[in-house]
């Protein structure tokens, strides 16, 4: 885009990593191709959102919003009301910042700020991520101009008519791969000749991916592979203390996992949940991967999106309530099949959407004209 307009956007949704770091990539795509640009995030106040966009270099405006508990509680009877509040908000954020476009990328807030949008007269996009459409999207999807997704068949919750397929947009450092194994090597300590698992669970970590691999850890170690694991905040303190006594020359346990790029890079095998990021960023780094899908999410989405892979023959699948039992068997006899894992290699690249963030942001500015 060469015109001298500055261009006005809204970004709404947060509350998980899952969509916070995709919103964060649509911004920096829209920064890399206008000159220039006004980029206004809002949010739910509470939520992660509110620290991890401003750290980013992005304004957030939090709104009062709050999602609808599925257990009887009191909680639930301020939820109109902060549901109107969050709507009138949203209209006077909207007088104010005046948008040219309002993107909705999933989390509470994405109902209110896209609703009074698109009841403005303001076009409006949706960026859904998962396999199945969450009951905001489905409602939001009848009065956005455009809905870009990652899996075919999304006509069964939204009007063919809107749909895009995109894919998911991707941190871009954390897919870079090439040519990084030698400094994954050195960077991890790890042996040259021997085969890595990285099981990662998610910046919080995976009880039952943890449990599962505690109670299996001596297995994987003596069949003579490497285990780089990301354990989670909430876990990591326990565990270390659980493995004081096992010979950890072949085992890294982080709590975090800042360089995913190495991780990804030096890796044989993948252990990882289901979420729509997650999935897109394996599909780009051609991982052969064992999803544990989480049980806690709406709707079990996270199954849905993992046997969208597994029914192209691109990931293995084992059930939260099996892992503790399967899960690591799994991953010694996948490892230890080269030929399997080639196949689930070749066959995963060939979901991934390598342009997805630009993609999106084409279908933006198609908005904008």
């Amino acid at each position: 885009m060469n015109d001298k307009k500055t261009y006005r956007i809204i970004i709404s949704g947060g509350g998980t990593g899952g969509h916070i770091f995709p919103a964060v990539a649509i911004a920096n795509q829209l920064r890399e191709v206008l000159i220039d640009v006004e980029i206004l995030f809002v949010g739910a106040l509470g939520k992660m959102e509110m620290t991890k966009v401003p750290e980013a270099g992005y304004k957030i405006i939090g709104l009062p919003v709050v999602g609808l508990q599925r257990k009887l509680t009191l909680k639930n009877l301020a939820f109109p009301f902060k549901v109107l509040s969050s709507i009138r908000k949203a209209r006077e954020i909207i007088r104010n910042f005046k948008p040219d476009v309002a993107v909705g990328v999933g989390g509470y807030a994405s109902a209110p700020l896209l609703r009074a949008a698109s009841n403005m007269g303001i076009p409006s996009l949706i960026q859904e991520q998962n396999s199945y459409a969450g009951l905001t999207n489905k409602w939001l999807g009848k009065k956005v101009k455009k809905i870009c997704v990652a899996y075919e068949n999304m006509d069964r919750y939204f009007p063919a008519n809107k749909i895009v397929i995109t894919g998911n947009p991707v941190r871009k450092e954390m897919v870079d791969t090439t040519g990084k194994r030698e400094k994954a090597l050195d960077f991890f300590k790890l042996e040259k000749s021997k085969k890595v698992l990285f099981a990662m669970g998610g910046s919080l970590g995976a009880r039952t991916i943890n449990e599962s691999l505690l109670k299996g850890i001596q297995d994987l170690l003596d069949s003579d592979i490497q285990v780089i694991w990301q354990v989670g905040k909430f876990y990591f303190d326990d565990i270390k203390k659980k493995l004081e006594d096992i010979d950890q020359e072949n085992l890294r346990v982080v709590e975090f996992m800042k360089e995913m790029d190495l991780a990804y890079a030096v890796s044989d095998v993948v252990i990882s949940r289901a979420g729509a990021l997650s999935i897109s960023e394996l599909c780009l780094v051609r991982k052969p991967v064992i999803f544990v899908p989480s049980p806690n999410v709406s709707e079990d989405h996270q199954t849905k999106n993992a046997m969208a892979l597994v029914e192209k023959d691109a990931a293995l699948i084992v059930p939260d309530v099996e892992a503790q039992e399967k899960l690591v068997k799994e991953a010694l006899s996948l490892i230890h099949d080269t030929d399997r894992c080639q196949k689930l290699s070749e066959n995963i690249a060939k979901m991934g959407q390598p342009h997805a963030t630009e993609n999106i942001v084409n279908e933006i500015m198609n908005l904008v004209r």
